[in-house]
């Protein structure tokens, strides 16, 4: 496998990305137990390798929770 070029994320880097997510989502009350590394991106199935983050499976309340702080931060 050929070296991974220096702009694309790493499992790590892409781990602290989740962990930075969750820990400010919890300032606000918010726990998605689904937030995950989404370790297949990294199988090279995208061009480049992206290395995505699972945010999906939340309620409905969370989902709602989570749109109104992302828009009072957005007005700030």
């Amino acid at each position: 496998m050929p070296p991974r070029p220096a702009s694309e994320p790493s499992v790590y880097d892409v781990t602290l990305c989740v962990e930075e997510l969750r820990d400010a989502l919890a300032v606000h009350g918010i726990t998605l137990p689904s937030l995950r590394v989404d370790l297949p991106s990294f199988a090279g199935a995208y061009g480049p390798p992206a290395g995505l983050i699972a945010l999906g499976g939340c309620n409905t309340a969370t989902a709602r929770k989570l749109a109104a702080v992302l828009r009072k931060v957005g007005e700030r």
